[in-house]
């Protein structure tokens, strides 16, 4: 996630299901259509989640990774719509 700069970071670890997800939706309505998200979580579930919630709302999901069974990293760009 080095080469992009993210104009939010969203910091949902110790949150289980579905909590990530509803801050994500909170968070991406304050922004501006095409400014970057960084969001950190440590719910496994957030792996399946997070896509389907950019997909299904038209955000575009630049980057997933896994830095250990515990802690996971997302880069998104909120949708035009």
């Amino acid at each position: 996630m080095n080469e992009f700069a993210a104009d939010h970071l969203l910091d949902a670890s110790g949150l289980l299901c579905p909590e990530p997800v509803m801050l994500l939706h909170n968070k991406v309505r304050e922004m501006q259509a095409g400014q970057l998200l960084q969001l950190r979580a440590t719910d496994p579930s957030t792996q399946r989640d997070i896509p389907k919630f950019c997909a299904f709302l038209g955000h575009e999901l630049i980057e997933q990774r896994t830095i250990d069974r515990h802690h996971f990293e997302y880069l998104i760009r909120k949708g035009a719509g």
